[in-house]
């Protein structure tokens, strides 16, 4: 909204320097400060009012023996709802809301914090079943189902089929090419392949985002050094000068989305002054769930989904280490016919508990020290992700 009145002052009234909130640089920067300060300025009273008037307190687990599980326990939760308003407010305040990806990606951030604002609610009234794990599924693909249509068929969307792979020369792939078997079908059915990606993304990331959401500080933390990364890919992806020097896919007016990951950085930096250990209050699922849609529906906007992988490598590991768990105890408990009740001894696990920061816990490494080293793991994998613009 800002940026329609900075544009009339500049244009009708040419009052100096409102004409620089025409930059995308500027407005993002604005974005971040807004975010930032959100957080900062709301953050002791929110948490004081989700104490007091909802009770709404986490639903943690303190028979797995986890450090510090008792006074987690004690946390509040439904943070993410902090999260949210942090950064749909700066993306109103200093994005141009005619742009069809900022109208996504807000779309995207209030179904996603609905579903998992849902899915705490029912925790807090119902005990720790919470929404059933199907219907947060029925969410996701509904998502996936509606930003996949628009992609195919918004006039303002261009290069609809196209995405971007890593690590080789001619980095376009066209999603028709994986249809053009069906013949005459093919033009007519390539919506599908598009569809069925859009959708195994969102749920693949944004159930990640939620499964390594389980210490202090590691959701956001992880998060907020993604958001950077796909910050710098949107801006270069919309700016025909740098895409042309790095000889990538150039998007009409995908830079805008610069505003909102800005939005994103700062919401979740700022939840790491109160979510940091101790953590004074959770995002919940509020949080986790909305945060794997936004990185997923962001990735695939500006093209860049293949290289999620790669970006979000936690999310990956902490996914495997689950995987890995459930089959391998799954095949201990057929091979010794291990009743029902009688969980598999530990030393027979491939890790001794999941998802991985678990683990580590478990091993007697400090929970600061396993938030700490995933992100840097998380900044490493973020570098590596942007040198790919030019490793090929």
């Amino acid at each position: 909204m800002l940026y329609y009145l900075f544009d009339w002052m500049d244009k009708v009234l040419d009052v100096p320097g409102a004409g620089a909130f025409q930059y995308i640089s500027t407005r993002a920067a604005a974005s971040m400060v807004t975010s930032l300060l959100i957080m900062l300025l709301c953050g002791k009273p929110f948490i004081k009012w989700m104490k007091t008037k909802l009770g709404m307190m986490d639903e943690v687990r303190t028979e797995l023996g986890l450090e510090g599980a008792e006074q987690k326990a004690k946390t509040p939760t439904m943070g993410g709802l902090l999260i949210l308003a942090a950064i749909i407010i700066p993306t109103l305040l200093f994005a141009k809301l005619d742009n069809i990806y900022i109208l996504i990606m807000l779309g995207t951030t209030v179904w996603m914090g609905m579903v998992g604002f849902l899915d705490d609610y029912l925790k807090k009234h119902r005990g720790k079943a919470g929404l059933p794990g199907k219907y947060k599924v029925i969410g996701q693909v509904m998502l996936g189902l509606v930003v996949g249509l628009l992609i195919m068929y918004h006039p303002d969307i261009q290069n609809s089929t196209l995405t971007t792979i890593p690590f080789v020369k001619n980095n376009e792939l066209d999603y028709a090419k994986l249809v053009t078997w069906m013949g005459p079908w093919a033009k007519d059915l390539v919506w599908v392949v598009v569809v069925l990606v859009v959708v195994l993304v969102v749920t693949a990331v944004s159930n990640a985002s939620n499964l390594t959401d389980g210490i202090d500080g590691i959701a956001t933390g992880v998060a907020a050094v993604n958001g950077g990364a796909l910050a710098l890919l949107a801006w270069v992806s919309g700016n025909v000068m740098m895409a042309s020097y790095l000889n990538i896919m150039y998007l009409p007016n995908i830079g805008e989305l610069t505003i909102f990951s800005t939005a994103f950085m700062g919401a979740t930096l700022g939840f790491l002054w109160f979510n940091t250990h101790p953590a004074e209050i959770f995002m919940g699922d509020t949080g986790s769930l909305a945060i794997g849609g936004i990185i997923a529906v962001f990735a695939v906007l500006i093209k860049k989904e293949l290289l999620l992988p790669l970006l979000c490598g936690i999310y990956v590991v902490e996914n495997l280490s689950v995987i890995i768990q459930t089959a391998a105890c799954k095949r201990y408990r057929r091979k010794h016919k291990l009743p029902a009740g009688v969980p598999v001894p530990v030393d027979k696990r491939p890790f001794r508990m999941t998802p991985l920061h678990h683990h580590y816990q478990k091993k007697g490494v400090a929970e600061e020290k396993v938030v700490q080293r995933f992100i840097i793991i998380a900044i490493l994998l973020a570098i590596f992700t942007l040198m790919t613009l030019k490793l090929r």
